[in-house]
């Protein structure tokens, strides 16, 4: 029988400050108040400013699915929980890393539910930053030597990108400082209203986020948002529009991160849906060719079709660890403002900070 829990949300003063949880048993954290999360500067906070320019309440909670079973017979578990918008010709974006990075997950923890998944690709787009993985032809290469070639694989902007609208935003934009918040009219090229992804995105009816989750040297943690929002964004455009030249730190890049993944989940609606996998948690990325040893433990799998609840659940389990375990990766989240991820993608009313956490 699965068992339900609502788990205590953590307090953000800022972009930075986080509530401590007290204790590192996922057990011991049922049936706890949730706390909202408080305005970032600039940021509306709960109840705040909603995407059609009015008041809104809290958004129902999530229900987000975890196993400490980090194996295929768990991935299909959560999967069939979650998975049942995902029809016709099915996209899985995942991350497949620089040439032999030392923090990949196993390629069999993709390859056993890829072969459940009908009709299934997996899913890439080319880099900004020097690297093979910057062009196509040697983007395959890598590919094919990290072993993701056991499958289609889609390079998504090998023939170029299309811009997809992210609903509401200029509106959103436009409208924040009439609600008593720090004024940040729209700018082009500041925030964004259209984000320019690979152009194959849009042979595919659904997308399934098959996420790395670890830490980000820019984003402070890469979840399901950073997956799509860097990931599905194209090489050259999208990327660029998401970064800006000299690849500037801070709020507004991430910002920039959650309009571009608003897109992309909206161009989906129902027929998107999000798995993390909390193992090989290093404090870099797999876009770092040497990233550093992880240094705490795996966790397990969160899964939901709440992509703001998918990666605050993910991110609730690292700071629940004992500080031994967290310290690195905590201090990488804070360090680089990367709640601001998850204040955002609230105030757009990408989803829910509540929600049940169900173990299976």
């Amino acid at each position: 029988m699965d068992d339900k829990m609502t788990r205590r949300g953590f307090l953000m003063t800022g972009a930075l400050a986080l509530g401590a949880v007290a204790t590192q048993e996922l057990a011991t954290l049922g049936n706890a108040t949730a706390a909202p999360a408080s305005q970032g500067a600039g940021v509306p906070g709960s109840a705040a400013l909603a995407m059609n320019g009015t008041t809104a309440g809290p958004a129902p909670k999530a229900k987000v699915y975890f196993t400490k079973d980090i194996s295929v017979a768990g991935l299909r578990k959560l999967y069939a929980k979650v998975g049942q918008g995902i029809t016709g010709k099915v996209a899985i974006k995942l991350h497949t890393g620089e040439p032999h990075g030392p923090n990949l997950l196993p390629i069999g923890l993709i390859k056993g539910l890829q072969a459940q998944i009908p009709n299934s690709t997996i899913v890439e787009c080319n880099v900004l930053y020097p690297s093979p993985r910057q062009h196509a032809e040697t983007h395959r290469e890598v590919i094919k030597t990290n072993g993701f070639d056991f499958c289609p694989v889609d390079i998504m902007d090998a023939d170029g990108d299309v811009m997809l609208p992210i609903p509401g935003m200029r509106e959103f934009l436009d409208k924040w400082g009439g609600f008593g918040l720090k004024e940040r009219p729209y700018t082009p090229g500041t925030h964004l209203t259209e984000i320019a992804v690979g152009k194959h995105l849009l042979n595919y009816d659904s997308l399934l986020v098959y996420t790395h989750f670890k830490g980000h040297a820019m984003g402070g943690f890469g979840g399901s948002l950073k997956n799509i929002a860097i990931g599905c964004a194209s090489g050259q455009g999208g990327k660029r529009q998401i970064h800006a030249d000299g690849f500037p730190m801070g709020s507004l890049f991430l910002e920039r991160m959650v309009e571009g993944g608003k897109g992309i989940a909206a161009h989906f609606g129902q027929r998107i849906t999000y798995i993390n996998v909390l193992k090989n948690l290093s404090v870099d990325c797999d876009c770092n060719a040497h990233g550093v040893p992880p240094t705490m433990a795996d966790i397990g799998i969160v899964a939901s079709t709440d992509i703001l609840a998918v990666d605050k659940a993910s991110v609730d389990l690292v700071y629940a660890q004992s500080e031994s375990q967290k310290h690195d990766l905590v201090e990488r989240i804070e360090s680089r403002q990367g709640l601001r991820q998850l204040e955002y993608m609230k105030a757009l009313g990408m989803g829910s900070d509540q929600y049940d956490f169900i173990t299976v």
